[in-house]
């Protein structure tokens, strides 16, 4: 209850400086079932106050068969999987000189090593700590997680918001066309801008703690569109996922601070833009939660606090980029470029 009311007290906070700021209004929204498919319908006033609309349509397999199987982290649970995947790969497995027993309550992990010299017991408690520690990885990242430092140096386990926006860039494929479609010049801001505006628009449901939640309020992007609300992690994971989908090559950032979560993008920068600079790549920082319609470069001056003061982790998000040709004629930076596509 007292972190719901502090996030209430964050986001109120975090426009009280920008009164003359447009807020978003999602003027309506629906899905239709059409046979295999959901078609999904958008209006809203961006910051000019001009209805924009979008429709799209997703696979039911996409929308319910993906991610279907995440659920909230349960410490206890990943320690029982962890131990027991630890036992059958050493029965697989044994190591050679010495004699491994496990607790009989397989889920506290305990494991007595016996042998015949001090250098073999402890090569083999060394190989199983490495080898626990990779299983641990493995179970994160089947179950859509992974290990996660706040600024302030606390370990957690969080949802992996890149692999999610990752894997559904995929399904929002069909997005594509339909929003470049609407830009005669295909400009990067503009294009990000519009995403930006959409997103911002989809009604706010309150961020949990990334520390002690565990992934409970997180939203995949196909299931954020489905229930058209989600937190700041949520928001910044469908942005992500949207733009990924629209330039698979661009190089961009997720930026989490406390109880809220910006995206970054490399682009040409501009006069006043805010920015982050990570491992000497510039980008320039968005705010998708809303409900404040910012474009790319503007931050709420919370956030820029927080960025300035080094209160943040950043996670890079860039994709695989295939070795391309040598170009021979020049691209602008300012236009979604073959080359980013």
């Amino acid at each position: 209850m007292i972190r719901d009311i502090l996030n209430k007290i964050l986001c109120i906070a975090l426009y009280f400086f920008m009164p003359s700021l447009a807020f978003a209004d999602q003027l309506a929204f629906s899905k239709i079932e059409k046979g295999d498919n959901y078609q999904f319908n958008y209006q809203w006033l961006d910051s000019q106050g001009d209805t924009q609309n979008l429709q799209f349509i997703l696979t039911k397999r996409a929308l319910f068969d993906r991610f279907r199987n995440f659920k909230v982290f349960k410490p206890e649970m990943a320690k029982f999987s962890i131990n027991n995947a630890l036992q059958k790969k050493l029965r697989a497995e044994p190591i050679n000189d010495v004699m491994i027993n496990f607790s009989k309550n397989t889920d506290d992990g305990e494991i007595v090593i016996k042998g015949r010299n001090n250098q073999a017991i402890n090569s083999a408690y060394a190989k199983i700590y490495q080898l626990k520690q990779t299983l641990g990885d493995e179970y994160l990242a089947k179950n859509y997680y992974h290990q996660f430092i706040t600024h302030d140096q606390i370990n957690a386990v969080k949802p992996n918001h890149g692999q999610f926006a990752s894997i559904s860039s995929i399904d929002l494929k069909s997005v594509k066309p339909i929003i470049l479609e609407k830009f005669s010049i295909r400009n990067i801001r503009k294009v990000t801008d519009y995403v930006l505006g959409f997103v911002q628009s989809i009604p706010y449901a309150t961020l949990e703690s990334r520390v002690t939640a565990s992934g409970a309020g997180f939203n995949p992007p196909l299931k954020l569109l489905w229930e058209n609300q989600g937190d700041c992690d949520s928001k910044v994971t469908l942005t992500a996922a949207i733009l990924r989908s629209l330039m698979p090559r661009i190089k961009m950032i997720l930026v989490f601070i406390d109880n809220h979560a910006l995206l970054g993008i490399k682009v040409p920068v501009q006069a006043n833009d805010q920015t982050i600079v990570i491992d000497e790549i510039t980008y320039v920082l968005a705010e998708p939660t809303g409900p404040i319609l910012l474009p790319l470069g503007e931050i709420a001056q919370v956030s820029e606090l927080a960025v300035g003061n080094g209160h943040f982790t950043a996670e890079l998000f860039h994709a695989k980029v295939k070795p391309q040709p040598q170009k021979t004629i020049e691209q602008k930076d300012t236009a979604i470029t073959d080359e980013q596509q």
